[in-house]
Formats: C-alpha cells, sequence, structure tokens
C-alpha cells in the first residue's frame, strides 16, 4: 500500500480507540464515506482481533486500518511495592462499587499472535502505539503489501520509527484524548500539536499523519497547511451512533459539569487524558506501571459503568472535547471535507 497516495485521498484518519469505542461498524462508516477507518486491536486477544477484521471486511470495506498497542517492557521488582500501595489506595473505590481490585498481572496483549494474524490478513495499512516494533516485524509487514505508521510525540521518536523501516509517523500532539504514544513514559514530551508537527516534517521524509486536538474542519486545514498528509482524530467521532462508547461517555461531552481534561495515569498506569473527574483528582500519584495498573482498575470501571457512574469512569476526550457532534460518521467525515475547503486545504 503506498501511504502517500493513501492520505492524499483519504486525508481524515478515524483514530483506532481501544476498549470498545471504535467498532466495526464505526470503521466501515468512516472508509465509505472517503475517510481512512481504523481498528484497534488493543486488549482484544488475537482471535478476538481476527473476528472484527473479518466483521469490517464482511461490512464490504476494503481500505482501512488497524493499530497495535507495542509491548511494554516488564517493570523492575521496586515496582511491586508502588502497585502494592496503589492497591490500598483503591479500597475505597473497591468498597464504594463493590467489587475486588483486580490483579497487579503484566502481559504483551497477546502481541506476537497478532503480528502472525496480520502478515495472513493483510490489511492496508498497520499502525502502532506506546513505541516502535522491531525492524523484522516492520519488514513482515511491508512484504505482505501493508504500509506502516509508528505514533510518535517526540522528534526522535519518529527517527526512530523511520530508521526501522516505517512507512509513516503520526504525530500526537499532548492535546490527544485517550493514551500518550510515547515509547517510554518516564522519559515523555507533552509538546503541543502545532509545535511538534512543524518539526516532525522537516526531520522526517515520510508522510506524517497529524493527531491531537483535531475537530473540525479547520483544524485538518491547519495540520495539512503545516505539512501533514492527513488528519488524525478520535474524540470528534465519540459521539457518532457508530461509535461503541458508553451512553454516560457520550453523554459527558456535551454535558457543563465537565470543563476541562486531565492527563492521568490513575486508570492505567500509562499517561493518558480523560475528562476530570472524581477518580482522576482522588488518584493523581499513580504509578506509572502499564498494563499492570489496567488490570487492577478494570473491576472498578466496568463496575462504574454500570452503575452509570461518570466519575469512576476512564471517559477518554481530547482537550477539544466540547466540539464533538453527534452526527453520523459518514456525515462527519463530509462535514470535515467541506469545512477544511471553506478554510482553505485544498483535498
Amino acid at each position: 500500500m503506498d501511504l502517500s497516495r493513501l492520505c492524499g485521498e483519504r486525508p481524515i484518519v478515524q483514530a483506532p480507540l481501544a476498549g470498545g469505542a471504535t467498532t466495526p461498524d464505526l470503521v466501515a462508516a468512516v472508509s465509505a464515506a472517503g475517510g481512512l477507518g481504523s481498528l484497534p486491536a488493543g486488549y482484544l486477544t488475537a482471535d478476538a482481533f481476527g473476528a472484527r477484521i473479518a466483521e469490517v471486511r464482511g461490512l464490504g470495506t476494503r481500505t482501512f486500518a488497524v493499530n497495535l498497542f507495542v509491548p511494554s517492557p516488564s517493570r523492575s521488582p521496586e515496582c511491586d511495592d508502588e502497585l502494592a500501595a496503589y492497591r490500598s489506595e483503591l479500597a475505597e473505590e473497591s468498597d464504594r462499587l463493590g467489587v475486588e481490585v483486580g490483579p497487579a498481572r503484566y502481559d504483551d496483549d497477546d502481541w506476537d499472535a497478532k503480528v502472525d494474524l496480520l502478515v495472513e490478513a493483510r490489511v492496508p495499512v498497520v499502525s502502532f502505539t506506546f513505541g516502535c516494533p522491531s525492524e523484522e516485524v516492520l519488514t513482515r509487514l511491508r512484504a505482505v503489501g501493508s504500509a506502516t505508521v509508528v505514533t510518535v510525540t517526540t522528534v526522535a521518536e519518529a527517527l526512530t520509527a523511520v530508521a526501522r523501516g516505517a512507512d509513516g509517523v503520526c504525530a500526537q500532539g499532548v492535546e490527544a484524548g485517550g493514551h500518550r504514544a510515547v515509547f517510554d513514559p518516564d522519559h515523555g514530551e507533552d509538546r503541543p500539536l502545532a509545535e511538534l508537527l512543524r518539526d516532525v516534517v522537516r526531520a522526517v521524509d515520510v508522510p506524517v499523519i497529524a493527531a491531537g486536538g483535531i475537530m473540525d474542519g479547520a483544524d485538518v486545514a491547519a495540520v495539512l497547511s503545516s505539512g501533514a498528509a492527513a488528519a488524525q482524530s478520535g474524540t470528534a467521532f465519540l459521539r457518532c451512533p457508530e461509535s461503541g462508547a458508553q451512553p454516560v461517555h457520550k453523554a459527558a461531552l456535551a454535558d457543563p459539569d465537565f470543563t476541562e481534561t486531565s492527563l492521568t495515569c490513575a486508570f492505567t498506569g500509562r499517561p493518558a487524558r480523560g475528562l476530570t473527574n472524581r477518580f482522576i483528582l482522588d488518584h493523581r500519584d499513580a504509578p506509572r506501571a502499564y498494563p499492570q495498573v489496567h488490570h487492577m482498575t478494570k473491576p472498578l470501571r466496568a463496575a462504574a459503568s454500570r452503575a452509570a457512574d461518570p466519575e469512576g469512569m476512564a471517559l477518554w476526550a481530547g482537550t477539544g472535547f466540547r466540539r464533538a457532534r453527534e452526527l453520523p460518521a459518514g456525515e462527519l467525515v463530509a462535514v470535515l471535507r467541506d469545512e477544511a475547503i471553506q478554510a482553505g486545504a485544498s483535498l
């Protein structure tokens, strides 16, 4: 797959939102409207992920992307003490919701099996977050016709991705909702998209997709005029009927009681941006230990969701969340295109 040509034909990319927000229906609707729908593999087994790919293709979609979590390195033994302390800190949430804190376990998100699956599936675009895969993995995917994209938060990360053979990079600004893509959460940079995009475009000679705070066509036009090959947004699609986001999550995006977003490690142990709620405020010093913290809080988040309690849920959202529109995904892609053209973009 020629990534440069694909971005030229489909300059609006729907971000792969793991955890249920991105459904096969959303991916299919975005791609059918001329955007690039993206299917997340995060938190799924390889078999479940394969079934999602089959479902997308069963809806008649041929051009789409998928996204994988690059495994985090295992933590040092000292992390056990931090996790034990956090378990005690979560006791109040556990009592409130009537569920136990989950096990602080490590896993690699079925990485090897998912890579093998994608070599067989020959998906047009495969993107990565939380790190850069090996040159061997990128080469295997390119050999079967998949274009590869690595999500980056610094110029150094972008250079690493290109050196290993990535066909493109996705520059993620600090405004983005959900998880920061930073390779090493202990040594990350939180740069606004405008600054990061400028520097990454200058540093690499591959297509650069821009992500972070992109909510309308004017935002799309702005990043394209700054050298991006395409604009990626996730929060803008959360209120679409095809989105699998919880109704409470969708409602919170328009709720005047939620006024800001925060970066937090409280839910998963990796920096992520969501609507500021009680859980975030009560656990500001959560350890940076992914995926252990993710597994610890998973039962708590599920219970809060069942209780329709937005104060205990991970309400992932970017800084522009208030501009999210309740439109069918295909219609939203068309509106974004029209707005971008009106703002001066050449699509």
